[in-house]
């Protein structure tokens, strides 16, 4: 199998502050209050340099500068964990950074929010290619109601609801209410993340970019493209939306692997910036287009313990199970999350619901902390972690056995496939 990197000289620090310093420049931010839009620890990315950088360039020139964790519907950081992201001690925080204020967006508490508007049954329907149709509220941490300038930063990969993840995404689901995080996450799940995933014009990103559009405050982007676990491949800043599409069309080129042919297992390796299945299941996502039918993927992941720390209740009582189980038995489960449910379905995989009886396409073991109970009471299958070591498996790509080292960022396509990356959703 042949998967060689693209390869790309690597920005230096020096030339990525030039990018940054040149789109602040033309942002005129002189006594401005800007909010930063960042991601959490579950996104690679220079996000502590991002950080120092605007804090040097901006404090100095603006009235007011605060960074807001777009954490969707994940759990809120410690504050040791936001100095951990943000690269600084807590000593530098009270002291050197003692004028930057740092916060979690907390989505479940209706005071933190602000209603922008209703966007239309009809409306969603035209963007949803006629597969929603019902009218959504939505809102917005009202936070940034409180700025004259947001900056919107995060990196790009390939992205199992939205298509490509980065630009007005930090908006939408970043620091947005449940209604919209759970429509844009269901209309996700109703395309599949098997077709969705690493395409850059979606659907839901039709939506993202509807709802930016309801955003008073201007917005500046910073969208970054890494190589590896540290290296820069690109940075784009200036009109998010223009930055982002750049960044995509790169991210696309690094971060998706074209393979010959589907594997029978794979073995996905999940790194530690993953602290639950609800985000170490990306392991799954970006390898599903390259197993067998009938084939298994392996989570590896022995550090998880825990299925969702914000959803885990929900995902109890719904378990894994593939879209049309949900969409043949409506009734059923529509007063769930549509947030949930798209979880569900996309670590499941495809497959379809006959008869009563579901059939998954491809097999899902967990072979984490998590209890072998919990695992079948879910509808995944176990495998004790002490029992698998995925070097054993290495290099074994002849024989239909892949093994995904820090798996989660780089998707995995076939060849065969590749006609169909720019097809309609």
């Amino acid at each position: 199998m042949k998967t060689r990197k693209p390869r790309r000289k690597l920005l230096t620090k020096p030339q990525a502050r030039a990018i940054i310093e040149q789109a602040l420049k033309k942002a005129r931010l002189d006594g401005k209050r800007v909010l930063v839009l960042t991601p959490d620890c579950t996104r690679s990315g220079p996000t502590s340099f991002i950080f120092k950088t605007l804090a040097e360039l901006l404090l100095p020139r603006a009235s007011r500068l605060d960074f807001l964790i777009a954490l969707g519907t994940h759990q809120p950081m410690t504050r040791e964990a936001q100095n951990s992201l943000f690269g600084i001690t807590e000593a530098q925080r009270k002291g050197k950074y003692a004028k930057v204020g740092i916060y979690n967006h907390l989505w479940q508490k209706p005071e933190s929010l602000r209603e922008l508007g209703t966007l239309s049954a009809s409306e969603l329907e035209n963007l949803s290619q006629g597969r929603l149709k019902s009218e959504v509220k939505v809102a917005l941490n009202k936070m940034i109601f409180d700025y004259d300038q947001l900056i919107l930063y995060g990196p790009v990969f390939p992205h199992e609801v939205a298509g490509m993840s980065g630009g007005h995404k930090y908006l939408c689901p970043g620091i947005a209410g449940p209604e919209i995080i759970n429509f844009t996450h269901w209309l996700g799940a109703l395309i599949t993340s098997f077709e969705i995933i690493g395409k850059a014009d979606t659907p839901v990103r039709a939506v993202v970019e509807r709802v930016s559009r309801m955003v008073p405050v201007p917005s500046l982007g910073i969208s970054s493209v890494v190589s590896g676990e540290d290296g820069l491949a690109g940075l784009f800043a200036g009109k998010v939306y223009e930055s982002w599409k750049k960044a995509a069309a790169l991210s696309s080129r690094l971060h998706i692997r074209w393979v010959d042919r589907p594997f029978k297992l794979v073995i996905s390796v999940v790194p530690k910036m993953y602290d639950d299945m609800w985000t170490g299941a990306k392991g799954m996502y970006k390898v599903e287009p390259v197993v067998a039918d009938r084939g298994e993927v392996i989570i590896y992941a022995p550090h998880i313990k825990e299925i969702s720390y914000t959803h885990g209740s929900l995902l109890d009582q719904v378990g894994y199970h593939c879209r049309d189980y949900f969409v043949k038995q409506w009734d059923m489960f529509r007063h769930f999350p549509g947030g949930v449910l798209a979880h569900s379905t996309h670590l499941k995989g495809l497959g379809v619901f006959e008869n009563g009886v579901e059939k998954p396409r491809i097999k899902v073991t967990l072979a984490a902390a998590i209890p072998e109970e919990r695992c079948r009471r879910l509808n995944l299958r176990y495998r004790d972690p002490a029992t698998l070591n995925p070097r054993d498996f290495a290099g074994r790509e002849a024989q239909g056995i892949l093994v995904v080292w820090r798996a989660g960022e780089v998707l995995y396509r076939l060849k065969s496939q590749r006609e169909k990356k720019h097809a309609k959703l």
